[in-house]
């Protein structure tokens, strides 16, 4: 199972990115999905996840009423909708899938790669 992810980039304060999150591989089911962020020197931390269903979501607390977790099923993929771009998310931002890799199998955690956002003042 590989996590593919992608929009990162260079914008200014107050600006909007939408990352993408692409999973690939033996997928039976995909649970719980996931956007994290880490800066240098700090833990990783959790930005938004989402339901298998997409009908539960949850957010950290400085993004909320700002980013906005979305998933589709069909490809996948799980997206983040960030508006209102503060230079404090600046962060490599890294995907997250819990996966069942056949009817039977144990649910493991995967990661994507990665994607830096930055966010100039």
């Amino acid at each position: 199972v590989q996590l593919q992810a992608s929009g990162g980039g260079l914008v200014q304060a107050g600006g909007s990115l939408r990352l993408s999150c692409a999973a690939s591989g033996s997928i039976f089911r995909i649970n719980t999905m996931a956007w994290y962020r880490q800066t240098p020197g700090k833990q990783r931390e959790l930005v938004a996840s989402i339901s298998s269903g997409g009908d539960n979501t949850n957010y950290a607390n400085a993004v909320k009423g700002r980013f906005t977790i979305s998933r589709n099923n069909a490809k996948k993929s799980v997206y983040l909708q960030m508006n209102s771009l503060e230079p404090e998310d600046t962060a490599v931002y890294y995907c997250s899938a819990n996966v069942i890799v056949s009817r039977f199998a144990t649910e493991y955690n995967y990661w994507g790669q990665g994607t830096q956002v930055t966010v100039s003042s």
